[in-house]
């Protein structure tokens, strides 16, 4: 049996935002970034910068920048205009005011955020209409950076994760051969120091539009500040300047003590890994490292106006161990472990107390719904390292917060009366916290215990997300992906391969980063069925929009 969908046939001159047809608008601008990446592997940079020219100007580009910033999570927080782009008749009039001529940026809004060690974290927030142009550039400069970068950078760069940089630190230090030292490198605030000089002669990018930005500066508490160094946290396209800031470091250190797999590299093991402004390099000695290796690092670093910190960047021996991307990875007896690291479980333990501290008065029901998603998300983070004897310690603690929280509620009743009431029997556990939320539906509380511990695959180093010959390795990793984390969803992994991993209405990848909706092909109120044959799988926005048309019921389905 094979199942085919029938998509309208929208005309690309659309009239508003609902009429736009992503499918083509999805393929205009795929097909001028493969031609920018391809330009870029050749060097032709003449190419790219006409190709970019062409992106950026273009209604396709320009649609896709504004359904970004309105449909991520910060498209509720306003800039220092206060305006917001709910609507779609805002969406369709942000589309025409992405243009070059006569834009000027406006300060950005400075917010600040806690970071674990107590400090905080200045943000800055830019307006719609900023963010939308920097995702407009963003989408030109995106095909170069990834076809530049550093083959062992993993941070803000699609298809790659902190999996695969830990993974990629297992790699370089496993074997019995491996380098014993490692090198971990801070670069004392990265974002905030990047030389603007360097940037605005290194980046292929337009210059006039890259200096506004830059130079546009932040308000905080009623005054005007400029900027002088630096690209601002919070800017869609600030990760990726940094990130081709830092790329090279890896070709440096090869030209100075050789490529992987060559003579050089047998004498010195030197091997880099980064994710965004963490770094590890090792080496085969404790004075390589500081004699040879770091006085590079510094070198480099300085040429972009970034310094390392002197009290954070240390050398240490991998029978020490060392944190990592909230790992900690540690040779004993010979065998490197990698394991959740203790700050990165304390942190999240204090994340827990306070949600249960914070919701003394509320139902059961309710404080799972709060916990559920925190003690499953970080229980997914490290569920690809040895990490089962920390899942326990962790469903330990929380029994006892639980416990506490019973008891706090009911002091003059029995404790097997309190068991009775709030922990049932699930499976083999006798102790599962249970309740019923706001909706009535009964739920009970995540075990870290029950996430599969399971080796990743780490993505290959050369992979580019742009050229067309690396097309099928990316879908592969992408069903190997979902088939993991869908397990016990039979329908919906069933619906996801019947339409080739792809949205019915855009023709695009659904992957978990998009998200999804299921859609009834005849409504429910109408008599439609929850069978397979009548759902479909549609992004997010694809499913509103389907919702508007005149006529929804284009989606048909023929089985044959």
């Amino acid at each position: 049996m094979s199942t085919a969908f029938s998509v309208p046939a929208f005309s690309h001159s659309a009239s508003s935002w609902h009429s736009i047809n992503w499918n083509v608008i999805h393929q205009r601008v795929r097909g001028l970034q493969v031609r920018i990446a391809k330009a870029t592997q050749q060097q032709q940079w003449r190419k790219v910068k006409a190709l970019q020219r062409l992106l950026v100007r273009s209604f396709a580009a320009k649609a896709l920048a504004v359904k970004r910033v309105t449909e991520n999570r910060g498209k509720g927080t306003p800039g220092v205009d206060g305006e917001l782009w709910s609507t779609p008749e805002c969406k369709w009039k942000a589309i025409t005011r992405l243009s070059r001529s006569g834009y000027k940026p406006k300060p950005l809004r400075r917010v600040y955020i806690p970071k674990s060690n107590g400090k905080r974290r200045p943000l800055g927030i830019p307006t719609m209409l900023d963010r939308a142009m920097q995702a407009l550039y963003l989408l030109a400069l995106d095909p170069v950076s990834e076809t530049t970068a550093d083959r062992n950078s993993y941070g803000f760069r699609p298809m790659r994760s902190t999996a695969d940089a830990i993974e990629q630190c297992f790699v370089a230090l496993s074997r019995k051969n491996s380098a014993k030292w490692i090198l971990e490198g801070d670069i004392k605030g990265c974002f905030d120091n990047i030389s603007h000089d360097w940037l605005l002669a290194n980046i292929p990018l337009d210059k006039q539009v890259l200096r506004k930005w830059l130079k546009a500066g932040f308000m905080e508490s009623g005054g005007l500040f400029p900027t002088e160094a630096g690209t601002p946290q919070g800017g869609i396209i600030s990760p990726v300047l940094a990130n081709m800031a830092l790329d090279g470091l890896e070709a440096e250190l090869e030209s100075h003590f050789g490529r992987k797999n060559t003579k050089a590299s047998y004498k010195t093991k030197v091997n880099f890994v980064r994710y965004a402004d963490d770094f590890i390099i090792t080496g085969i000695s404790k004075e390589l490292l500081e004699r040879e290796v770091k006085p590079v690092v510094v070198a480099f670093m300085a040429q972009r106006g970034l310094t390392l910190s002197e009290e954070k960047t240390v050398i240490t021996h991998v029978f020490e161990g060392f944190d990592f991307l909230g790992q900690h990875l540690r040779s004993f007896d010979g065998k490197l472990l990698v394991k959740p690291s203790r700050k990165n479980m304390r942190n999240v333990l204090g994340k827990l107390k306070n949600i249960v501290t914070g919701n003394k008065a509320t139902t059961a029901g309710n404080l799972i719904m709060a916990l559920n998603p925190v003690l499953q998300g970080w229980a997914n983070y490290h569920r690809h390292v040895v990490a089962k004897e920390t899942f326990n310690y962790v469903d330990y603690r929380m029994w006892k917060m639980l416990w506490q929280w019973c008891r706090r509620r009911h002091q003059n009743r029995r404790k097997r009366w309190i068991k009775d009431k709030y922990f049932k029997s699930a499976g083999n556990r006798n102790w599962v916290f249970s309740g019923v939320n706001n909706k009535g539906d009964n739920v009970r509380l995540v075990y870290t215990m029950d996430t599969p511990i399971k080796r990743h695959i780490k993505i290959r180093a050369e992979a580019n997300p742009y050229l067309p010959e690396f097309e099928p390795y990316f879908e592969q990793r992408l069903e190997r992906a979902w088939k993991d984390s869908m397990k016990g969803r039979d329908k919906l992994l069933m619906l996801w391969l019947r339409q080739r991993k792809r949205c019915v209405m855009c023709n695009q990848l659904i992957t978990k980063e998009t998200g999804w909706n299921i859609h009834h092909i005849v409504e429910r109120v109408k008599g439609g069925s929850d069978k397979l044959s009548n759902l479909v799988l549609l992004h997010p926005n694809c499913h509103r929009q389907l919702h508007v048309m005149d006529k929804p019921s284009y989606l048909n389905m023929n089985n044959n």
